[in-house]
């Protein structure tokens, strides 16, 4: 049985006293919201931090303002399972309750944050074992090693990003507060993510994800399609995430793809766009922006699933995305 190391546990009752106690501690000291992925992170030995500070109490990370006309912030700290049933989310950003039913289990949503599932930690075959296993063969680069074993001859770690939402927050252009002792920050979503398996978040240790700005829904529709192996609980090992505006005529004004389950950062398909804007929304331009997306994807054998196989299947899961998006024109 793996059990949790010993920890020193923070409760902060403001996000000023948060983000002070993480200046103060450093490195050794990380936050945690629902815990669901740092927890079982613990117990393999593959985060080791000293002290855990919780941000579960922190009213303003619990809330979520807004509508669509205007843009909504949501709390970093709203359980996945209150977004899912938030009414405002559901009428207005569909795509992002769609994309977070598919995240685990009903008991782990109850306890899984927005904030840690933008979060989470890149996701390997190598890496998310336990210490001993690890251990056996002497680590990996991501954590105590010093070889990639998915690409044993590069000095980056292949580790991918394995997010739901991620990919979403990117394709509608999200932005994302982050708070530490030297002020606040705001980044968009898709300068948020580095394409390296280990340092794969522009953030620092010591800044809190305080809150997710959404755009104002001025038009955009988006959808999200994921691949896994069962029906549920799985992590993505392809997700894709399509935005569109069209015109009064129904042409494409424009556009996002973002791949995610596939590489250390979400992949925007330039390519995929440019195929989409300026042109009818129709099949035929459907199909050359799903083979721009095969052509960009490139996974690697490090998750769930041939990766020859995985890289065909971009192709499929950009068709439906783009497909249940002209369907509703």
């Amino acid at each position: 049985m793996m059990r949790l190391p010993k920890f020193e546990y923070r409760v902060p009752r403001t996000i000023a006293e948060a983000v002070q106690t993480a200046g103060d501690l450093g490195p050794t000291a990380q936050f945690v919201a629902g815990g669901t992925d740092l927890y079982p992170n613990m117990k393999r030995l593959q985060q080791t931090p000293r002290t855990v500070i919780s941000v579960m109490r922190l009213q303003p990370l619990n809330q979520i303002a807004g509508d669509g006309p205007s843009g909504v912030s949501i709390g970093a700290s709203v359980t996945l399972t209150d977004l899912i049933e938030h009414p405002i989310i559901q009428r207005d950003y569909p795509v992002i309750v769609n994309a977070a039913r598919t995240i685990s289990t009903p008991i782990l949503r109850n306890m899984g944050t927005i904030g840690g599932n933008l979060l989470l930690d890149t996701r390997c075959n190598y890496y998310d074992q336990n210490y001993e296993w690890r251990k056996g063969i002497n680590f990996c680069l991501k954590k105590d090693g010093d070889v990639c074993w998915v690409a044993p001859g590069s000095s980056k770690c292949w580790a991918v990003q394995s997010s739901d939402l991620v990919p979403v927050m990117v394709a509608i252009g999200a932005r994302f507060r982050l708070a530490s002792t030297l002020g606040e920050r705001v980044i968009d979503a898709a300068g948020f993510y580095n394409d390296d398996g280990i340092e794969y978040l522009k953030k620092r240790p010591d800044e809190l994800l305080v809150d997710i700005q959404l755009p104002p829904t001025n038009g955009w529709r988006a959808s999200y399609q994921k691949l896994r192996r069962r029906g549920a609980f799985d992590f993505p090992v392809l997700g894709v995430a399509a935005w569109v505006q069209t015109d009064a005529a129904g042409g494409v004004k424009a556009a996002r793809l973002v791949l995610g389950g596939i590489a250390p950062a979400p992949l925007e398909v330039s390519e995929a766009a440019t195929a989409l804007i300026g042109n009818p929304f129709d099949e035929e331009h459907i199909q050359a922006a799903a083979e721009a997306c095969y052509v960009r994807a490139r996974p690697l054998d490090n998750t769930d699933f041939v990766m020859n196989w995985r890289k065909q299947m971009a192709r499929q899961y950009a068709t439906r995305a783009l497909q249940e998006l002209a369907a509703h024109k």
